[in-house]
């Protein structure tokens, strides 16, 4: 495995954009080129060390679900509801990503990918920005099955490296009628069953590329992207309350040319 240094970049690197609209897969295969980090073990590495910004999710909205296992009277996203809407949301890109893993992981992993990713997705998020939108729901206990639905189809475009599974469902959010921070905080939990589900199938089909050794790279990657998610999470919603997505779409667009001219 590379130095421990670079576990440590990549997972502030996940941390910091796994739940931000700009692609943390986007970045973290810009990063691992940039670093000589590449490979089935750097790519396996990269998905499962998710995990960590996944559990940031879970700390940060523990009482949210906490109140999935019993229903709350005072909660409608709560209990047996609750899942079924995070199950509505995760339905989708399971499916079509159990059908496609293996295509994305071998024509879908390259930087120009990640690029073009970048561009459209900064494209969208200009439109959906400009749209006029009624936002009738204003919390989360106000997100129904047919918004967890649409949030879950917009999903699946995140499984193009580089889109960014929050873009695209903050901005399906957004278009289904969900407040922008809503739409946000809604993204981070619906995120958490799907990637789990992702990380968890990717490491039982790869753990064998793995030594007893590489766990310990793997843990540092797992730490860091913990810490640097959780900051991540916690500044984005703030955010999000006085700012548009404009500005990561602008980042986005600025990041693709550095792109094809460094890599």
């Amino acid at each position: 495995m590379a130095s421990w240094y670079v576990a440590v970049i990549l997972g502030i690197v996940e941390g910091l954009t796994e739940f931000l609209p700009v692609s943390s897969t986007g970045h973290l295969i810009i990063t691992g080129h940039l670093l000589g980090f590449t490979g089935p073990k750097a790519e396996s590495f990269e998905i499962i060390i998710q995990l960590g910004a996944i559990l940031a999710v879970v700390a940060l909205y523990w009482p949210r679900f906490t109140g999935l296992l019993k229903t709350n009277p005072e909660q409608r996203f709560s209990g047996t509801y609750g899942l079924w809407l995070l199950f509505l949301t995760s339905l989708p890109a399971s499916v079509l990503g159990l059908l496609t893993h293996k295509y994305i992981k071998m024509y879908l992993f390259s930087p120009f990918t990640v690029a073009c990713a970048l561009a459209v997705g900064a494209i969208m998020i200009f439109v959906v920005e400009g749209m006029k939108k009624e936002e009738h729901t204003t919390t989360l206990d106000e997100i129904t099955p047919k918004q967890a639905l649409g949030i879950g189809l917009f999903q699946c475009l995140a499984l193009w490296p580089g889109f960014s599974r929050s873009a695209a469902t903050i901005m399906g959010g957004m278009l289904l009628g969900a407040r922008r921070t809503v739409a946000a905080e809604y993204s981070f939990i619906a995120a958490v069953p799907i990637m789990f589900a992702a990380t968890g199938y990717d490491f039982l089909k790869n753990y064998k590329l793995f030594e007893s050794a590489d766990f310990i790279f793997l843990a540092v990657g797992f730490c860091i992207s913990f810490i640097a998610a959780w900051i991540a999470v916690k500044t984005f919603i703030y955010l999000l309350g006085k700012l548009t997505l404009r500005p990561f779409a602008i980042y986005r667009l600025i990041l693709v040319p550095l792109i094809f001219l460094f890599l």
